[in-house]
């Protein structure tokens, strides 16, 4: 019996720059690592590459300027408001630059305590002990009278001031409103752009029956302006500062990156190997309370074999309900036995009763989120082996 279950490296690269041949790049280092620790290649093992290192790759970049242009394009009368942008300068200051360079006015409706990902807008005591419930609307008056002077705990920055100061020197006006209802944008101004990630189709669509002229982050540099990159599917979520007048967008050759390395490693190795691109895990931080899944899919592209959910059985329950009475060897060979012989879909049995109900792309996406890091570790590829074993194996 083997010793060890799944096992995960971060792979160390070159640095990758725009125009790197990222299929060859990525293949030599998994083979680098391969020759370095010993290990051998296995069927359904995982190769997951950073979507933030095939976007560099595919030169995948807006600048502020081809976002100001875009949203004058939409909004010919330079007024616009934003519902639910998160609170991010990595995230969302630049798209804010480019929006506020179009326009002559924005009215930015953010939702609070927090916004979606979990970034506090207020201290949430001082909340619950205010007037205000979070159905009310408080204006930005009413913000900084009460909670003007929050600061975030790890960041030590007031976002409302962050972005006030940003979009005024863009020479454009600013008001920012506070409400958990979409609809309340609307006593302000006819023109929308929904900024939210995860509820964003769900957002549009209420606006528009409701008469607005709205668009989603999503439509925005969904074409290319004047040359740039663009993301057809995604436009500018999941994008990330690159420069002070320049972002990186979501890859979008994602699908046909995974297959050639799922090839050509196919044709150097004889194994069947997985590979993913991967973005933001799907986690919640339970001290800063921020949901990392700013992106807008963990996995935006992935080989056929990762697709659906895991299909496990709770070996707990099983030996502290099924087997019981049983202990040592006699038991391994019980719960070995009830792995081999389960159901190829245990949907909505209670023998899963604690599994992790989650796609299987999610699950390895936050996996290899957690290992390569978001700073200097320079592992943008990640190799994962055994994931798919179990007990029985």
């Amino acid at each position: 019996m083997r010793c060890v279950g799944t096992v995960v490296r971060g792979i160390r690269t070159p640095i990758i720059k725009e125009d790197t041949d990222l299929v060859s790049t990525v293949i030599e280092s998994v083979m680098d690592a391969k020759k370095s620790e010993g290990f051998e290649f296995k069927d359904r093992d995982i190769i997951a590459i950073t979507e933030a290192v095939v976007g560099i790759s595919e030169g995948n970049y807006v600048t502020v300027d081809n976002i100001a242009t875009d949203v004058i394009n939409k909004f010919k009368d330079k007024e616009v408001g934003l519902v639910y942008p998160i609170l991010s300068r990595n995230r969302f200051s630049m798209i804010l630059k480019g929006i506020a360079r179009g326009m002559d006015k924005i009215v930015m409706m953010l939702s609070f305590p927090s916004d979606e990902v979990g970034n506090g807008i207020m201290d949430e005591e001082k909340l619950e002990n205010s007037k205000f419930n979070l159905g009310d609307i408080i204006t930005e008056e009413e913000y900084l009278d009460n909670f003007g002077d929050y600061l975030h705990p790890f960041t030590g920055i007031n976002m409302v001031s962050f972005y006030k100061d940003l979009i005024e020197k863009e020479n454009c006006q600013v008001e920012f409103v506070f409400s958990n209802n979409a609809k309340d944008i609307l006593k302000y101004t006819n023109n929308v752009i929904n900024c939210d990630i995860h509820t964003r189709y769900k957002t549009k669509e209420y606006l528009k029956k409701l008469g607005a002229n709205v668009y989603g982050l999503y439509e925005i540099m969904n074409k290319s302006i004047d040359g740039s990159g663009f993301n057809p599917e995604y436009g500018l979520l999941g994008s990330n500062k690159s420069t002070e007048e320049k972002l990186k967008l979501f890859p979008k050759t994602g699908e046909k990156l995974v297959n050639e390395i799922h090839d050509k490693m196919l044709e150097l190795t004889g194994k069947n190997i997985e590979v993913m691109v991967y973005g933001d895990g799907a986690f919640k931080d339970p001290i800063g309370k921020i949901w990392e899944l700013a992106d807008p899919v963990v996995s935006p592209a992935y080989t056929k074999g990762l697709e659906g959910t895991p299909n496990e059985i709770k070996l707990k329950y099983i030996s502290d309900n099924k087997y019981a009475n049983l202990r040592g060897e006699e038991l391994a060979k019980a719960i070995k036995n009830e792995i081999k012989e389960k159901d190829k879909n245990l949907k909505g049995k209670m023998i899963t009763q604690g599994t992790t109900p989650r796609r299987i792309t999610d699950l390895v996406g936050s996996l290899c989120d957690l290992t390569s890091g978001s700073g200097d570790k320079g592992t943008p590829v990640v190799y994962i082996q055994g994931y798919f074993d179990n007990y029985a194996d």
